[in-house]
């Protein structure tokens, strides 16, 4: 069953157990989806409304956005498990002679790879989910004020937790080159996502 597919007590039940996944990836995705998905509530609670008519092609715009972003961010959740689970399945692959030993590590340098891109693409999201988050400040329903400043500790804890995800990950991509290139690209994206956070503040 897809971690999507259960029960908030069935998931935050696996979640406290001990089967090492999902973990801090998998976490990191849900409060992301949980922070757009707050970003298009208040969206939703605008548009429509004659107070903020002004408003009304703006948010029609986020709410759109959002949802595309919630539903992409929802995948992320599985597919960081998924990931893990290549690891473990590379971690049991044998080890008696040199050439399954050389297998081996191909194989768990081609896994800790995607294991580092899939928290990478979660990290973009944030972002993006972020710059809609913002543009919703001061053009959305003040009511809802405290859910926009919630989305934005969401989603930058999202960022956060998916930074730490990639940063462990690196020393086992066997290439120096492409480790660079990545912690680089997460760098950059993580910068960005505490600046977005900041301003929504």
């Amino acid at each position: 069953m897809k971690l999507t597919e259960m029960t908030v007590a069935e998931y935050l039940k696996l979640l406290a157990s001990d089967a090492p996944a999902p973990g801090g990836g998998s976490a990191s995705a849900l409060c992301g989806a949980q922070g757009v998905g707050l970003c298009a509530m208040v969206a939703a609670l605008t548009i429509g409304k004659k107070k903020y008519a002004e408003e009304q092609e703006l948010c029609i715009g986020v709410k759109a956005e959002a949802d595309r972003l919630c539903a992409a961010l929802t995948d992320q959740i599985d597919a960081d498990t998924e990931a893990f689970n290549g690891i473990s399945a590379a971690l049991a692959l044998p080890k008696e002679t040199e050439e399954q030993k050389a297998a081996r590590r191909l194989a768990l340098q081609a896994a800790t790879l995607e294991a580092t891109r899939v928290p990478l693409r979660t990290l973009e999201l944030s972002r993006f989910a972020l710059e809609q988050t913002l543009r919703l400040v001061g053009h959305s329903n003040r009511s809802c004020a405290s859910d926009l400043g919630v989305a934005g500790h969401d989603l930058l804890a999202c960022a956060e937790g998916c930074w730490l995800n990639v940063e462990i990950n690196l020393p086992g991509i066997g290439d120096e080159a492409t480790a660079a290139d990545l912690r680089s690209r997460a760098q950059t994206e993580l910068h960005a996502c505490r600046e977005l956070a900041a301003k929504l503040r």
